[in-house]
Formats: structure tokens, sequence, C-alpha cells
């Protein structure tokens, strides 16, 4: 069996560790994803499923005046109307998921700190 080397990361690596330039996702622009709107969900018993035909009509569970989801790969990233531009549906954002938090700075490591230590010196236990 070989030796095996590990190359340090530098400060810069440390420093940025959870951030991602954005001149980094410039590689991903062409990446194709999946987008649905939600307009909404409900649940019923297969025997109510297999007696849906035409006419039959199924109650969701979001209220007709409530903004829709849009899901990128299943997963919702913004909120929305639907409008109607030359008799197609589209979707008028008006929240973006998650976009009122700020993102979180790393927090730094200290292993000068025991356990005990570190309660102590947190705010709240003075």
């Amino acid at each position: 069996m070989s030796d095996v080397e590990f190359n340090p990361f530098g400060d810069d690596a440390a420093a940025g560790l959870g951030h991602v330039p954005d001149a980094d996702l410039t590689r991903l622009t062409d990446v194709t994803v999946e987008l649905t709107v939600e307009v909404g969900r409900t649940r019923m018993s297969l025997g109510e499923t297999m007696s849906l035909g035409p006419g039959s009509v199924v109650t969701l569970d979001r209220l007709a005046d409530k903004p829709v989801d849009l899901l990128v790969n299943g997963r919702p990233i913004a909120r929305g109307e639907v409008v109607v531009i030359d008799e197609q549906f589209g979707l008028r954002i008006t929240e973006v998921v998650g976009a009122e938090r700020a993102p979180s700075a790393p927090v730094p490591f200290t292993p000068e700190l025991a356990a005990g230590d570190a309660i102590a010196a947190l705010p709240e236990a003075a």
C-alpha cells in the first residue's frame, strides 16, 4: 500500500467554507432542470381515485386566492400567481423561497476550548 499525501487547504479555502463564488456557478447555466407549478394536493382512497372520470372534480388543499408553488426538480424555490398569456398558463413570481434569510457565516472552530469552556463562553450561559 502506498502512502497518501494530502495537500493542505489555504486560508482562502477555510475562510470561504460553505460559500461558492458566483464565478463558479457560471458552469451550471446550461444544466437543464424540470420546473413544475404545483396548484395543490389532496389525498383520497384508491377506490375514490379509480372512480374518477370525465367531469369529476377533485378538491385540492389550496384556496383559490393563495399563491401556487414553483418547484425545481421537486423542490420548492418560489411562489406566485397563475397568469394567462396568449392562451398559455404562466406564473408571475411573487416570492422566492428562502430569500428573506441572510446566508450564515461559518462558525470558527477553536480547538483550544474544552467542551465545558465552550458552553460557559456562550452569552446565554452567563
